[in-house]
């Protein structure tokens, strides 16, 4: 079984003072009686209460513990996961469900006194309908296991996000990733197909699993795909699979500026060609990932040889135009794409580092790149504010910047003053507030003005599902006041 990897580890006798109890013995006694296993050891209890969120990282360094959770537990089935809610109900003892705890956001960080819900004891591959090409899975599998599972049968699901080797299913479909190839395969809400949940109070549902699409009312399963875990737990998903690519393309092209990059991949996907990663960099990142003093584009489409073909002959046509690049770029990329290794060392050195992916249709997406990265380079002590474009679609594309800074004071308020400034540029200028990232506890102030009109809807689900506001309160910017 996989175990979550954290970016760097508490210095040793860090947790020696001032650690809170864990909980009571009487609800613990009630977890054993249901037969969750559970840990409340000091150095378990402090894992749990933090994530990859990039903040944590200069706080574990300086040995301080973000939360500490009163217990972790270990559910390994739908039904103890739903024993786990009801007994945290009658306590109101706040649950945050957990699985790789890779999410970037603060989303999966258990809160101070609370419930740390691991999930990875979940970890079985269901099985793989290699009729309907679909396949069911438990919420703690991490990527890898998934797809080897279906790649031995000739399949694959086709999901691979950065933090592939790190995140779980249940972390996917929670925070509504996407995939580095989802140009071709989707993001996750276009591969879940069926999905069980347990609620608050202990209920279970079931959800979809009854073929493509149907039309029995508003999208219930839609409603779980991205909450984060404030509405629900997901516990098992059937999701859509497809027979392996059995041939590949690869190509490379410089522009000028990062705006006529923009513009060949709008007329690429508005063709109807959309290649499996078609993902353009500014001059900056094309510096820093390629050596190349251009705005580099690397392409990649995978599948039957018919369609790729056809595909890549647009995307040659539509970038014209621009220089073409060594086709080693793509390797370049693919042997890279993984690699989280730089964030922690960065960190613990002084450097304040962060993304954020963000989206948007076509017709804002200059102004909004000049806006974020204009606005991030007001800020004093920002070294770099970069950009790339990672997902493409008909109508929009989702930027991805990248910032580093070095403070003199407070790295906790320039974090946060960065973040003011880029997400005021990004609704400003027309764009969502994430990608596929979410939003966690760190965009969780951002959500009522994101949502416009649409958080009441919001927040009135939450009172329904959650009364007692015990999943993971505070992500979302609902069920506890937001960071």
């Amino acid at each position: 079984m996989t175990k979550p990897i954290m970016p760097n580890a508490y210095p040793a006798g860090s947790l020696d003072a001032d650690v809170p109890a864990p909980l009571g013995l009487g609800v613990l006694d009630e977890f054993h009686a249901a037969g969750i296993s559970f840990e409340i050891a000091d150095a378990v209890r402090a894992d749990h209460g933090r994530d990859w969120w990039p903040l944590s990282i200069g706080i574990v360094a300086r040995g301080h513990v973000p939360h500490w959770p009163g217990a972790v537990i270990y559910p390994s089935s739908t039904d103890q996961v739903s024993a786990a809610l009801r007994i945290a109900s009658a306590h109101r003892l706040a649950v945050t469900a957990q699985g790789g705890r890779s999410g970037v956001l603060g989303g999966a960080v258990a809160p101070d006194g609370g419930v740390a819900l691991d999930l990875t004891h979940l970890n079985k591959v269901v099985g793989l309908d290699e009729v309907s090409g679909t396949v069911r899975v438990e919420a703690g599998v991490f990527g890898p296991e998934l797809e080897s599972y279906v790649a031995e049968r000739g399949w694959t699901v086709g999901h691979f996000p950065q933090s592939f080797d790190l995140a779980t299913v249940g972390g996917w479909i929670a925070c509504r990733g996407a995939g580095q190839f989802s140009n071709r395969y989707g993001k996750i809400e276009d591969i879940v197909r069926a999905l069980t949940v347990v609620l608050a109070n202990g209920d279970v549902l079931e959800l979809g699993g009854h073929g493509p699409r149907q039309a029995v009312g508003p999208d219930l399963l839609a409603l779980f795909v991205g909450s984060e875990g404030t509405l629900g737990v997901i516990t098992e998903a059937t999701l859509v699979a497809r027979r392996r690519a059995t041939f590949e393309q690869r190509a490379a092209y410089g522009f000028a500026t990062f705006e006529d990059g923009l513009e060949a991949c709008r007329r690429i996907l508005q063709r109807d060609a959309s290649p499996a990663v078609l993902r353009l960099y500014d001059q900056a990142e094309s510096t820093r990932n390629f050596n190349a003093a251009t705005c580099a584009l690397i392409v990649l489409d995978e599948g039957e040889r018919e369609f790729v073909e056809a595909t890549m002959h647009v995307v040659d046509e539509e970038c014209a135009a621009a220089t073409g690049l060594d086709v080693a770029f793509v390797s370049t990329w693919l042997e890279h794409r993984n690699d989280v290794s730089a964030l922690a060392p960065l960190w613990e050195h002084g450097l304040v580092v962060d993304t954020l992916e963000v989206v948007g249709p076509w017709a804002c997406l200059a102004s909004m790149y000049h806006a974020v990265t204009d606005a991030l380079s007001a800020i004093e002590g920002v070294l770099v504010a970069s950009v790339h474009q990672s997902h493409a679609y008909l109508d929009g594309a989702c930027l991805y910047f990248t910032f580093a800074g070095r403070p003199e004071d407070d790295p906790s308020e320039f974090y946060r003053h960065a973040w003011d400034e880029a997400t005021r540029a990004v609704l400003s200028n027309g764009g969502a507030l994430s990608h596929h990232h979410g939003v966690g506890r760190n965009r969780a102030r951002f959500v009522r003005e994101a949502l416009g009109s649409g958080y009441g809807v919001l927040v009135a689900m939450k009172n329904e599902l959650d009364p007692l506001n015990i999943l993971n309160p505070g992500a979302l910017g609902i069920g506890a006041e937001p960071w």
